[in-house]
């Protein structure tokens, strides 16, 4: 699935530092910096939805779901934490 590919391009990232990388500037920063990455983003998704965008949600959820990954892997947490709570929920 490509949400944990992208996870384990971040989680690399997280180990081996690449100059130049929006997730270790992400990372240098540190988690406030991220979850404020991801309030933005949650609301550009809320108004591309409101102005019934479509191609504007379909990107900014690719962009929510990239910062959420930042977040889940400063965290130690992983997508498929997220996916067995979700099982655990809906079975």
């Amino acid at each position: 699935m490509i949400l944990n590919d992208i996870y384990n391009v971040i989680a690399n990232r997280r180990t081996n530092p690449k100059e130049g990388s929006y997730t270790n500037y992400l990372f240098d920063k540190g988690l406030d910096k991220m979850l404020k990455k991801v309030g933005e983003e949650a609301s550009e998704v809320i108004i591309g939805a409101k102005n019934g965008d479509k191609d504007n949600v379909r990107y900014e959820v690719a962009d929510l779901l990239y910062h959420l990954s930042v977040v889940l892997a400063e965290l130690g947490l992983t997508w498929d934490d997220v996916f067995g709570e979700l099982e655990t929920r809906y079975k």
